[in-house]
């Protein structure tokens, strides 16, 4: 019994310790940026630890599996989390639609194109090359999806994935613990989004909200007509939602040439 139990409470401590390095590495996340420990942190910690290009949390269910975006590490992070959004496919909202974490190691792979048709593509001319999907999940409490990048293709080692496991279960605890305090960091965002990120979505919501009425549809109905209308024309989602709630824009009641809101030049009303 003795030569079992020895090495069980070797594996829970060194378990322990690993849990401890890793929310060290959010803390001192948190403190060079001068805030409070968050989401975001755990997000921005991981790519370093985990030694991938970049990475993002976006805000989830399996009821909508392509959700807001709440933090972003670089820019082709953020075109990764909306061109997931906008074609409602690709690892992340797998990862959220399944439960469980989605590793593609090779965005060049044929798998990968036939698994993901039309977001591949896209994802490899943003400058992807792999991708890893971690759902945010504390028991049956589902927050968010934790998507990484990596530039040049290549699996994680396993080291590196069962940090980003930890990571992910982390950016999870954080953002359970946040919504419940109700707590926003100054200058943040709900669960430490960056402001403009907690504006962005502010306006999709508004923007969706205000199609339901110009178009006389429900609001999944309108959310999956503003992004198609976003990838179609090659617009970010919050640039196209701008327009909208400023009425500088209007889409048409049924797809047509003038459904794009313009004409001679000009935005119509």
């Amino acid at each position: 019994m003795a030569a079992v139990v020895a090495p069980l409470a070797g594996a829970a401590r060194m378990a322990v310790s690993r849990q401890g390095r890793i929310w060290g590495l959010v803390a001192a996340e948190a403190a060079n940026r001068g805030g409070q420990v968050s989401a975001s942190d755990a997000c921005a910690a991981a790519v370093a630890a985990v030694q991938v290009t970049g990475g993002w949390l976006s805000a989830a269910s399996g009821a909508e599996p392509a959700g807001h975006l709440m933090s972003v590490t670089d820019a082709v992070s953020e075109r990764l989390a909306e061109l997931q959004l906008m074609l409602g496919e690709g690892p992340c909202p797998d990862a959220v639609g399944y439960g469980d974490l989605v590793l593609a190691s090779d965005l060049g792979e044929l798998e990968a194109d036939r698994r993901w048709p039309v977001f591949v593509p896209a994802a490899r001319r943003a400058g992807a090359a792999a991708m890893f999907a971690f759902p945010l999940r504390i028991g049956a409490i589902q927050t968010g999806v934790m998507g990484l990048y990596r530039d040049r293709a290549g699996p994680l080692s396993d080291v590196q994935l069962g940090d980003a496991l930890i990571f992910a279960d982390t950016a999870a605890l954080l953002l359970i613990s946040a919504d419940e305090a109700g707590e926003t960091a100054a200058g943040s965002g709900p669960g430490g989004q960056p402001a403009d990120l907690a504006g962005h979505r502010a306006e999709i919501d508004q923007a969706t909200g205000m199609l339901t009425e110009q178009l006389g549809v429900g609001i999944t109905e309108a959310f999956i007509r503003l992004r198609a209308y976003a990838y179609a024309h090659d617009r970010a989602l919050a640039d196209l939602a701008r327009d909208i709630v400023a009425r500088r824009l209007r889409l048409g009641p049924d797809p047509g040439p003038s459904e794009d809101g313009w004409r001679d030049g000009t935005p119509h009303r």
